[in-house]
């Protein structure tokens, strides 16, 4: 296996609420300064900032953090996947020279600010991709929001493949196992069980209202430097062995995709594995981006860890829970935890290779998988060890 692209000396995170009065500019440049502390550096000797969604200004940054030389500056929009594929920008930024310390901070007002959930998105200042598509072509049939396009996907899996429904549950079950070790989770006091999960009603079917994500205020961030960088906090070097991004051939829209079922996963997962020699069983915990229990079963049969159609098998008989061969969402994930674009799933898998998760700690965790899933089914990938 080669060597290291970068390391990621520093992970910083907010108060993760259900209201909150701070804007989305004040959570990321919180969660940043707690990047830069936690890495025991100088926020002001940050020279690179990638801005996973364009969520505010690299200036923003400048006089938040008091940079003196900001080299370099990027943002990305990949809706989900965009947070894992900010942090390899910051990895190619440092890797080339062009900084040395770059700061990946994603989250916001997911829930006290625009709403996923609200049909006039757009009117709020929220948009998807293609959305004059979206507006003229989709909105007039009742498509509008996240959970009714993925619907498309998830019952066109279930038909063509005839997978069992009950993974979706074995998912939610298996998120909520988690969060009950992570006291920083919002379902954390709240065990779920088969019966109440059967009994809560379809939202859009075959998703039930514990198949969907939580919506949450706050933001979580990542110091990104070059692997040979010299170590200023005590904290155990967490190194990007590899990662990147891919998409579906027809990007945004499902209903004329040849295959409505592709994610840009498949394309980036094989080439990262070969190129590091790596197989799905390798890892030993995997952070799966969750905004739904059917993305997370789609993800792992595109990851490889079983053939399409058999993601419900997989989770039912070889389990994704704490003890599990590779947990999935150590932390609770979007489901159960926070929902912060993604970017706690890559702080979660920091803590883990550190050994600092507490009770959710995997045990000898030292290699370690991120995704993240966006827009119509953009797909990006993380490769960590220690």
């Amino acid at each position: 296996m080669r060597g290291p692209l970068a390391k990621l000396t520093g992970i910083g995170e907010t108060e993760f609420v259900r209201g909150t009065a701070k804007s989305t500019e004040s959570l990321l440049t919180e969660a940043a300064l707690r990047a830069c502390a936690d890495a025991a550096v100088d926020p002001s000797t940050v020279d690179g900032v990638v801005i996973p969604s364009a969520k505010i200004t690299p200036e923003s940054y400048v006089s938040a953090l008091g940079i003196n030389d900001l080299r370099f500056s990027a943002a990305n929009s990949l809706g989900g996947a965009s947070a894992v594929a900010a942090v390899m920008i910051a990895v190619a930024a440092v890797a080339s020279g062009r900084a040395r310390r770059v700061i990946v901070a994603a989250g916001g007002t997911q829930y006290s600010g625009r709403r996923l959930s609200r049909a006039d998105g757009a009117a709020t200042g929220f948009s998807w991709p293609g959305q004059d598509f979206r507006t003229h072509l989709e909105h007039p049939y009742g498509l509008v929001v996240p959970m009714q396009w993925y619907s498309l996907q998830a019952n066109r899996w279930l038909h063509e493949t005839g997978a069992d429904p009950a993974g979706l549950r074995a998912v939610a079950l298996a998120a909520r196992a988690h969060a009950s070790r992570n006291p920083q989770a919002y379902f954390a006091r709240r065990p779920l069980t088969a019966q109440e999960y059967d009994r809560s009603p379809f939202i859009v079917k075959p998703f039930r209202l514990y198949d969907i994500c939580l919506e949450s205020d706050g933001a979580a961030a990542v110091l990104v430097e070059p692997a040979s960088a010299a170590t200023h906090s005590r904290q155990r070097d967490v190194l990007v062995l590899d990662g990147g991004e891919g998409h579906a051939d027809v990007p945004d829209d499902l209903a004329s995709r040849p295959d409505i079922l592709e994610l840009g996963l498949q394309k980036v997962a094989p080439r990262v594995f070969g190129e590091l020699g790596l197989s799905p069983g390798d890892f030993d915990f995997a952070q799966i981006y969750d905004c739904f229990t059917f993305v997370v079963l789609r993800q792992l049969e595109e990851l490889g860890f079983c053939g399409r159609g058999e993601g419900s098998s997989y989770v039912a008989e070889v389990g994704i829970g704490p003890d599990s061969k590779v947990p999935v969402n150590t932390h609770g994930g979007l489901l159960a935890q926070a929902h912060i674009a993604g970017m706690n799933h890559v702080t979660e898998a920091v803590r883990q290779l550190r050994g600092g998760a507490g009770p959710a700690q995997v045990r000898n965790a030292s290699l370690g998988l991120v995704t993240g899933y966006g827009d119509m089914s953009d797909g990006s990938l993380l490769v960590l060890a220690n």
